[in-house]
């Protein structure tokens, strides 16, 4: 870990590993045996739960905390006050660390800010989560999801860029950034070949 690129105000707990490349801003506080990909950057007043992994190329925005449970694939984006939950029904008399639901965010996805992440939910990869969307049930590979519940609007390329297809049934579409083509069946899109 290179001191200069962690600032003086974060506090790293013992047993974290933190990859090349990696920034971590003002007030951020990672916690014990979590794991942190190459160059990622964690914004200001950053939390990271224990035992947390978290892949490279990740770019956490301000007031995000990651809890023990929530993992982070390469190149996934969490936008400003995105929100993620690890237990279903939290009391605060009730110590339920054991029930702990695993909530996965795949490779190049992106959360908008202020979005709400449930427990036990797994966020497709390259999917888009609308800002101040509340997710409640796993989203697919490229889907754009917008609302609270959040719900399948369309479908976006790996760049980003909403493909015009609709929410449901059967379509092709290209990405107009990169002219990648992209297939809509049984409700699932890919990436063609």
């Amino acid at each position: 870990m290179n001191s200069d690129l962690v600032h003086r105000s974060a506090f790293i707990d013992a047993g974290v590993s933190i990859g090349e490349g990696t920034r971590i801003w003002h007030f951020s506080h990672v916690c014990k045996d979590s794991t942190i990909g190459d160059n990622c950057v964690l914004g200001q007043n950053t939390y990271i739960g224990p035992n947390t992994k978290i892949g490279n190329g990740v770019k956490i925005q301000n007031n995000v905390s990651v809890y023990e449970g929530v993992e982070l694939e390469d190149d996934v984006f969490c936008g400003p006050g995105t929100v993620f939950t690890n237990v279903v029904n939290p009391r605060a008399f009730i110590n339920r660390t054991g029930e702990f639901r695993k909530t996965t965010i795949g490779k190049g996805a992106s959360l908008g800010a202020n979005s709400t992440i449930l427990s036990g939910i797994t966020v497709g990869r390259y999917a888009l989560v609308a800002a101040g969307a509340t997710v409640t049930k796993n989203v697919p590979d490229f889907a754009l999801v917008i609302g609270t519940p959040a719900r399948i609007q369309g479908w976006v390329s790996k760049s980003g860029i909403n493909l015009g297809m609709p929410a449901k049934g059967d379509a092709t579409a290209m990405c107009s950034l990169t002219q990648e083509r992209y297939r809509l069946k049984n409700d699932r899109c890919e990436q063609e070949e």
